[in-house]
């Protein structure tokens, strides 16, 4: 019986013109979203790639130079796009593309696509998922407002109860007609997604980017059974089809609208951030009290060499076997690392904590429990975000100290002196290695569990809501 009643809903819904009207704008929709995607994934991928390749062939084509000047000529790291970022591009339009690897300084990364365009994008992009997490849900709540209320105002609902049928399997019925409807409008814009994906050449496929796609397909389709089944159950609890349509509109805009914006505004005003001018002077500060590389006058700097001396048994800066400025340099940026690694970890530490607030908010809104399982998935949420940033600061360290080592080794009198060009083709220049799925995977666990507890809580509550529902 309920699979006749599953198949009535679905026969019903095609023959349906506002079923078809607004499906077909849908998935129209999804289909441009997932090219202008692919089209926009493509360009920015070739111009990183092209921009990182440029970058590195000029610091391996560099001329002979002193090993600190290289340092200070330093580099550039470009963060490449995650392949299934043209689904979703999560916070990546915001969060900078490039970073400039130099001596002496963490710099934050750059160059984002909000900072070279216009406020427009501050209203969000027309991406697969801003069309499956908003666009969808309107979709099935026009689908299914009239599941139980039509019924009801025709008379057939006492009908269908006569042959011998519950409530409940009624709702189960058309909770499975409904989600057949709504599997044909979204299954082939994915479909076009995951060809364009495994297709492309400029895409990195992989084991691990085929198990993100299956189960952000999976984690939307939970996202949808629940607008059908609340939808279902709100149907059966109002008395006209238009006080359910009101109600589920409203709900849609308090959960998709309303408290995501009120959440964020709630983190940010908890938990401030500093401006960027009030972290470079407390940076500076601080690094003030390590060994200034750049003062020969330091008294520290004294110190050390005349520790140098010590351990070497000499007693001249000219008898020593190692350059005192390369240990110098050396000790130096090691100081001033710690000092940005701290500073940078608390700015980090307080963004997740507003971000916390609103993975919270998914224990209450779906809407806030897929927006952070798409973006994970896509791997464009902050988390993958400062994971390249440690990548990138973690390369830059590395470098410089191999440049302090090489001016080390120069011994006395180096500042005269030059390393020849060949020098610098040997350094390896900077490759980032994006997360695997299971590293994201420790990051969402609480956006899954908030999608698996609303999917279990919503079918158990609301269908014995509805068996407890008046049929007149």
């Amino acid at each position: 019986m309920i699979y006749s009643i599953a198949r009535k809903e679905f026969v019903s819904t095609l023959r349906d013109r506002r079923f078809l009207v607004l499906s077909a704008l849908v998935l129209a929709l999804l289909l441009v979203a997932t090219l202008v995607g692919r089209r926009s994934y493509r360009t920015l991928q070739q111009e990183r790639a092209l921009a990182q390749a440029t970058v590195n062939d000029q610091f391996h084509h560099q001329p002979a130079r002193h090993p600190h000047r290289v340092a200070h000529y330093g580099s550039f790291a470009f963060r490449p796009k995650a392949g299934l970022s043209l689904l979703d591009s999560g916070v990546d339009s915001f969060t900078g593309t490039a970073v400039y690897l130099e001596a002496h300084q963490q710099n934050s990364v750059n160059f984002s696509q909000a900072q070279q365009s216009g406020s427009l994008l501050r209203f969000g992009e027309m991406t697969v998922a801003f069309v499956l997490q908003l666009l969808v849900p309107l979709l099935i709540i026009f689908l299914c407002f009239g599941a139980f209320s039509e019924e009801r105002e025709t008379g057939t609902l006492k009908l269908l109860l006569s042959q011998g049928i519950t409530l409940r399997q009624v709702a189960w019925g058309k909770i499975r007609g409904y989600s057949q409807a709504v599997a044909l409008v979204v299954v082939p814009a994915l479909a076009v997604a995951a060809a364009l994906l495994f297709t492309g050449a400029e895409f990195a496929t992989g084991p691990d980017l085929l198990a993100r796609l299956v189960l952000f397909v999976v984690g939307y389709a939970v996202y949808f059974f629940l607008f059908v089944v609340g939808s279902v159950v709100v149907s059966a609890w109002q008395a006209d089809s238009r006080t359910a349509l009101v109600t589920l509109l409203g709900l849609w805009m308090l959960g998709c609208i309303i408290l995501p914006k009120a959440t964020a505004n709630l983190g940010a005003t908890l938990y401030p951030t500093t401006t960027k001018a009030q972290m470079d002077a407390e940076v500076h500060e601080e690094a003030q009290k390590g060994i200034n590389g750049h003062d020969p006058q330091d008294q520290r700097t004294a110190a050390l060499k005349a520790s140098l001396l010590k351990k070497y048994g000499v007693d001249s800066e000219e008898k020593l076997p190692v350059s005192v400025g390369g240990i110098v340099m050396g000790e130096s940026e090691a100081y001033s690392s710690r000092v940005y690694q701290q500073h940078f970890a608390a700015l980090n530490a307080t963004y997740e904590r507003q971000n916390a607030i609103s993975l919270w908010a998914g224990l209450l809104n779906p809407y806030q429990a897929i927006r952070p399982l798409s973006m994970g998935l896509a791997g464009a949420d902050f988390a993958h975000y400062v994971h390249f940033q440690q990548a990138a600061e973690t390369y830059r360290y590395q470098l410089v100290q191999r440049l302090n080592s090489l001016q080390a080794g120069m011994g006395y009198g180096d500042k005269e002196r030059r390393l020849d060009a060949a020098t610098w083709q040997s350094i390896p220049t900077f490759t980032y290695q994006p997360p695997t799925l299971a590293w994201a995977l420790s990051r969402l666990l609480l956006p899954v569990v908030a999608l698996l507890l609303w999917a279990a809580g919503l079918s158990w509550l609301g269908l014995r809501l509805i068996g407890k529902t008046s049929i007149t």
